[in-house]
């Protein structure tokens, strides 16, 4: 053997000695141990520590959050059957929740289901009796239902609680016009307008009583 063959062989066991010194060193990462950032800003792939925290989900809403935004959605298109569904799934997971019963009792008077939208403004006035826009709802109610002398007293009740709502008294001069007592709805009429001048329909109710109030006399 020449003295190059012995170069060359000494400079290949020197290269294979060296390779495998580093490769049983643990200076190569071992098969199957993931990557770690070390600060917060460290590339773990294409994506930072910072990037995966604030790139995370929002919350979940809530089965009852969910039913209501379907609720407000349906009730902006005018679909009252499906906002009706949506709460009354809403009610039954939450019997007390005087929002929901109050959504509730409006869908369901737009739908004319007026009994059991008196039951919900009832209830509602069980959880909480200074509640006056249910003691006006519920007026309203009773008075659609022809319960004439529970529809004032739920008026009176309104009023008593709000003494400056406009709508209280205009839904209750309503309620007594249709009963034909003209000369207290006409009072009722006068009230509201006072309360609210931009109220142009109880303006035109106290016009079309005086000229009927004249007539007679």
């Amino acid at each position: 053997m020449s003295g190059y063959q012995i170069l060359l062989f000494l400079l290949v066991i020197a290269i294979f000695y060296m390779f495998f010194k580093q490769l049983f060193s643990g200076s190569f990462p071992k098969r199957g141990v993931d990557f770690e950032a070390k600060t917060d800003n460290e590339q773990i792939g294409a994506i930072t520590q910072y990037q995966k925290t604030f790139s995370s989900p929002a919350p979940r809403l809530s089965r009852v959050e969910q039913l209501l935004l379907i609720a407000d959605e349906s009730v902006a298109k005018g679909d009252y059957e499906e906002a009706k569904k949506a709460l009354s799934s809403a009610v039954v997971i939450e019997k007390e929740n005087i929002e929901i019963l109050s959504k509730y009792g409006f869908v369901l008077n737009a739908l004319k289901d007026y009994t059991n939208a008196k039951l919900v403004y009832t209830q509602i006035i069980e959880l909480d009796d200074k509640n006056d826009s249910a003691y006006g709802a519920l007026a309203n109610i009773l008075h659609k239902l022809k319960m004439s002398d529970e529809a004032i007293e739920a008026h009176k009740k309104s009023i008593e609680l709000d003494s400056t709502y406009a709508p209280f008294y205009f839904n209750y001069a309503n309620t007594l016009y249709d009963l034909e007592r003209i000369y207290e709805a006409l009072e009722m009429y006068k009230k509201a307008y006072k309360l609210d001048v931009k109220l142009t329909e109880a303006k035109e109710m106290i016009d079309k009583l005086e000229d009927k109030v004249s007539d007679v006399r």
